[in-house]
């Protein structure tokens, strides 16, 4: 394994705080109290079930306040217990807390966020606080005025309610919240019941965003909070929880998870992959020496990440099966050809900025560059289209291993910023690659498309603005090649590319998919005859005819422009994913190609998933094949979803990209025969 050297210190833990009492069972040291200057301050508040967006507490504290003097010397912090719950496990009768030096400015912002959180929550006791305090708030507001709510499903489209109208809240059908019901609250307060088991029901209310369980005689939690995947503050506090499921690791959205005053000594973990927390709350807590420490020197992030860098591998996924489509009998292969494609995910892609929650060894190019390289060879595909190759990547690592080790040729293109680099910046761009075995093809031609320059070549494309303001800087690529049978000498035409990844573009995407097929068929068009060296291969009556697989992240979901359009080989000009934006012929005449294509998982109505990230889950690669040239035998199954069900997202030490192989078996049918050949009736055509 290999650490990230910024991170080796939280790795090998931290010393205890000097001056600090770090034996004491209380997780630092004795039970904080109300500041003396502050002992009538208004109960702490928080968001509300009319889902306003008010700090956790309040008072006179900030969310994360610097620190607070209390009156003395300086070094403690005094308090009221008087309105604190009696059900308050383990509170010391003592009267002030060791902090930490005050020199130490860093120290002393964990150190008091952590008691200022803890004493908040004691005051927040008593039954359904945080509602009521949300109540009153919204009770003493101006009728007129508007507060924006913010829906955590679709963050990016903000509606203004009525203050009022919020409060106002009506109940859902379904408990469980699915989508297209009318959903107005988000925030559920359970606080302070003296509860000690929650029904089962509460874990379908996936809409939550906010859910309070403290002050509760709570011994354990359900694994079933994993489905309220959109939580982002969780407060278990004053139960008597003595561990957590590490399930509660799934909820990769939480910024804030309170577990003041339980009786947890350890962390599952599985907590590492809550890359996103801010406010981990253990005060009060038995909690083992090393979390302390870790805690109060570096604060919640650092706790997080030692956990996730520590934790151990757990264990590989079952081997995926293979589906069979068509069964066949025939011994001979020799028309059967596999073709995986597979995003490889690039290494300047690959940051702890973006997957925050794979460990950074994981990330790190060396191990993932071993996965791949195995993974690929292991499936010993006769063809291999590979996304996110950075240029350095298939000169040196990829394209090494895989002529030595597994028979490949390649021809590999980036994109079409690399012409403006110097070298060491072009080595690092990413583009498509297309491996395939040199022992049974040879590569009769290859071709280059940047989406960006052919659309400057179109005279239609040319007086729209949007082409210069939206397809123009995107600087995606695709490759072609054709591929000669070396034992049938079938002629086969491969396409790989990566289509923008935009979830917004639709438009820019089904354009780029669209120059792809108008390129793709004057490609074909000039490998209709066979070629110089083989005049007995077979000639193809046209493009229609010749054996093609288009392979890609298409970042499309089956339910797009780009799907309809290459599956039903045309799309209206007003099509919605092209929106309001003008594209020539495109938008004027519609789209449309000739070639009979279908997606070689479609029978299996697609893999639930290709992609597998907290943001996104569901499929955006496909390989594609021409129907009346080929047939499916078989397909490479999915993960797992037991396994999938433990694991916030890819990649993971398991999985080295964000992105999951497809790899299909197919049959190239029999060529129909020339019609001026004599026909032969004892010949019987095999499927």
């Amino acid at each position: 394994m290999s650490f990230d050297k910024e991170k080796d210190s939280v790795l090998n833990g931290y010393p205890p705080l000097q001056g600090h009492p770090s034996l004491q069972p209380p997780f630092f040291g004795n039970s904080l109290q109300a500041q003396s200057q502050n002992n009538n301050s208004t109960a702490a508040s928080s968001p509300s079930s009319a889902n306003f967006h008010m700090p956790l507490y309040s008072g006179n504290f900030n969310r994360y306040p610097l620190s607070k003097t209390a009156t003395g010397n300086g070094t403690g912090v005094t308090t009221n217990n008087n309105n604190m719950n009696s059900t308050s496990p383990r509170l010391s009768s003592s009267t002030s807390i060791m902090l930490p030096d005050t020199g130490n400015t860093g120290n002393s912002i964990h150190v008091t966020r952590q008691l200022t959180y803890a004493q908040n929550s004691r005051q927040s006791s008593s039954p359904h606080h945080h509602a009521r305090t949300a109540a009153a708030m919204a009770r003493s507001t101006p009728v007129s005025s508007t507060v924006t709510i913010t829906d955590p499903n679709n963050p990016t489209s903000n509606k203004i309610f009525n203050r009022i109208d919020a409060v106002n809240l009506s109940t859902v059908d379904d408990e469980s919240g699915q989508e297209g019901q009318s959903q107005t609250w988000t925030t559920l307060d359970i606080g302070g019941m003296g509860l000690k088991q929650i029904s089962p029901t509460l874990c379908s209310y996936t809409f939550l965003t906010v859910l309070y369980m403290n002050h509760n005689n709570l011994t354990h939690l359900s694994s079933d909070i994993s489905k309220l995947v959109h939580l982002k503050t969780l407060d278990c506090s004053g139960n008597k929880l003595s561990s957590l499921p590490s399930e509660l690791g799934l909820l990769s959205n939480l910024r804030d998870l309170l577990l003041f005053d339980n009786n947890l000594s350890n962390l599952p973990s599985e907590l590492g992959m809550l890359y996103q927390l801010e406010m981990l709350g253990l005060e009060g807590n038995p909690m083992q020496a090393d979390i302390k420490n870790i805690l109060m020197k570096e604060g919640t992030q650092a706790v997080i990440v030692s956990l996730r860098e520590n934790a151990p591998v757990g264990m590989p996924p079952p081997h995926r099966e293979w589906i069979t489509i068509e069964n066949d009998t025939s011994s001979d292969d020799s028309d059967k050809f596999t073709v995986l494609s597979y995003n490889i995910l690039c290494d300047k892609y690959a940051t702890s900025q973006v997957y925050g929650y794979t460990p950074s060894w994981a990330l790190n190019w060396d191990y993932r560059k071993e996965l791949i390289i195995s993974e690929v060879l292991n499936y010993n595909a006769d063809i291999v289209c590979l996304q996110e190759v950075a240029m350095k990547q298939y000169e040196e690592a990829l394209g090494d291993a895989f002529k030595d080790r597994g028979d490949y040729d390649g021809v590999f293109f980036p994109k079409s910023r690399a012409k403006t680099m110097v070298d060491k910046e072009r080595r690092a761009v990413d583009g498509c690659a297309i491996f395939y075995k040199a022992s049974k093809y040879d590569l009769i031609e290859h071709h280059l498309l940047e989406y960006n320059q052919k659309a400057l070549q179109r005279p239609d494309f040319k007086a729209s603005d949007d082409i210069y303001n939206r397809v123009m800087t995107k600087d995606n690529v695709a490759v072609m090649i054709v591929l000669e049978n070396k034992e049938t000498l079938a002629r086969l035409l491969v396409v790989n590319s990566h289509i923008h990844w935009h979830p917004q573009d639709a438009d820019v995407k089904l354009v780029q998919t669209g120059m792809l097929m108008d390129e793709l068929d004057k490609f074909a068009a000039k490998h209709l005859k066979p070629p110089l060296g083989s005049p007995q291969g077979p000639t193809y009556p046209s493009t229609m005819q010749l054996p093609t697989v288009i392979c890609g992240d298409f970042n499309s979901t089956p339910d797009s422009g780009v799907y309809e359009f290459l599956s039903k080989s045309v799309v209206r000009q007003d099509h919605p994913d092209f929106g309001n934006y003008m594209y020539g012929n495109y938008t004027t005449e519609g789209l449309s190609h000739r070639l009979a294509l279908k997606s070689t998982y479609s029978p299996v109505g697609e893999l639930d998933m290709t992609n597998y990230t907290p943001g996104y889950k569901g499929t955006l690669d496909y390989i594609w094949y021409t129907n009346n040239t080929m047939d499916v035998m078989s397909l490479l199954g999915g993960i797992s979803q037991e396994y999938l069900d433990k694991v916030v997202g890819f990649p993971n030490p398991h999985f080295p990209s964000d992105h999951i192989p497809l790899m299909a078996e197919l049959r190239l049918k029999s060529p129909r025969r020339e019609k001026n050949e004599e026909p032969n009736f004892g010949f019987t055509s095999r499927r």
